[in-house]
């Protein structure tokens, strides 16, 4: 049966984010019937596209992934970061810089801000500071290319790398929950004071709040220092990495075998 143009329509979701509607296997039956009549009642005949069985009609689906983060994806979320306009960051950026990782990470590793590498790259922890953190994840079996996310509290880069504002955190605030959500990590590492004080609403220091595990909304989280800090201070380095002990113990704890991926990764390459 020649198939009518409406069908089409009836039978998929819009694909506009401002449509999140959709239509039930009964309400097409009924536009299809009601436009068999109308069709009919002009022409004074029954239209070759109504005739041979009604078609097989559906409820519109989305996938579980989309139902869990109620539509929203990191695509979307990223658009929306790139046009982002809330704080006087957006003046002054080069690029906005989302995050960067997988999609279904293990460990979510929050940082402060894009500096000047990044704000440039448009991609987060990739000056010398990305470096450190790559080496330092590495040695607790964790990758941003096989179990792990990246992102930072504030989006674009503060005027001379400065902390961030607390006007300019709460604008992005917003988006750094929803990729929380979308991405569902099992654990948390905060890198530094603005990030652990953002995400724990707290005013406490790195100091009280670094090396043991906090819970974050039913999701564990460490704090330990940034790498920033601790190519500033080389004696910070010990501590950091005896938090980061803690850390491992904690994934260890939530699933044994959390470094396979890591590993297996490392043997392709």
């Amino acid at each position: 049966m020649p198939k009518h143009p409406l069908f089409a329509i009836m039978g998929q979701k819009t694909s506009s984010e401002n449509k999140a509607e959709r239509m039930t296997q009964t309400e097409k039956k009924d536009i299809y019937n009601l436009l068999k009549a109308a069709s009919s009642c002009v022409l004074g005949y029954i239209p070759q596209e109504y005739c041979g069985g009604e078609p097989d009609f559906q409820d519109d689906v989305i996938s579980s992934e989309k139902q869990k983060s109620g539509g929203m994806t990191l695509e979307s979320i990223e658009r929306k970061i790139k046009a982002c306009k809330n704080c006087p960051l957006s003046n002054t950026r080069t690029n906005a810089v989302p995050g960067e990782g997988v999609e279904n990470p293990f460990v979510l590793v929050v940082g402060e801000g894009p500096g000047e590498d990044e704000d440039l790259s448009g991609r987060p922890f990739v000056g010398k500071a990305g470096q450190l953190l790559d080496k330092m994840l590495a040695a607790i079996s964790l990758d941003r290319k096989c179990n792990c996310y990246i992102a930072n509290i504030v989006k674009c880069r503060p005027p001379k790398n400065r902390t961030p504002m607390p006007q300019e955190a709460d604008s992005c605030s917003g988006f750094l929950q929803a990729q929380i959500h979308i991405l569902k990590p099992k654990a948390i590492l905060a890198m530094g004071r603005t990030a652990v004080q953002n995400l724990m609403k707290t005013e406490q220091g790195i100091n009280s709040l670094r090396g043991k595990i906090l819970d974050f909304n039913g999701i564990p989280l460490l704090a330990t220092y940034h790498p920033s800090a601790l190519l500033r201070d080389q004696s910070l380095k010990r501590p950091a990495w005896d938090d980061l002990k803690v850390f491992r113990t904690k994934l260890e704890e939530i699933c044994p075998e959390y470094a396979k991926s890591f590993d297996e990764a490392r043997k392709e390459n």
